[in-house]
């Protein structure tokens, strides 16, 4: 993936590094920016409260309270949990013009955002995001 443009990330590790610490579709998801299936994530249907962590780094991203169900085969959710927990760029590849949602701490990609779709959401926003890229801190649970 090519590197965010004037930003920095807090958790830096080399190519082999991220290879170690991620099973191989984390680490084609979070480092290169793939996809997993629609409908194959452990939490399309989830509706657990609780937070939701960057499955790289342990960053806080989003938490149920935001998230709904938008029928599109990935979680959605419709705010990040603070203003800073991602970073948004423009994405031109697959002949489309999208937005690419990342991490701030780590920049491993996340999915993407969308926006105009007249879901009933208070942003109007879909934060199409993989369930490979997450892990959910159930409420309750100590954290990580």
């Amino acid at each position: 993936m090519d590197p965010v443009v004037g930003a920095t990330p807090k958790v830096v590790k080399s190519e082999q590094q991220w290879r170690e610490q991620l099973g191989s579709e984390e680490y084609a998801v979070l480092r290169k920016g793939a996809t997993e299936p629609p409908y194959s994530g452990e939490y399309v249907e989830e509706k657990s409260e609780g937070v939701y962590e960057c499955r790289a780094c342990g960053a806080e991203l989003f938490r149920s309270t935001t998230k709904f169900e938008s029928h599109c085969g990935w979680p959605s959710f419709w705010d990040p949990s603070e203003s800073d927990a991602v970073l948004l760029r423009e994405d031109r590849s697959h002949g489309m013009v999208r937005v690419e949602v990342l991490c701030a701490s780590c920049h491993g990609h996340l999915g993407h955002v969308f926006e105009g779709e007249g879901y009933s959401t208070p942003t109007d926003q879909r934060y199409c995001i993989n369930s490979v890229a997450l892990r959910l801190v159930e409420s309750g649970e100590s954290e990580s």
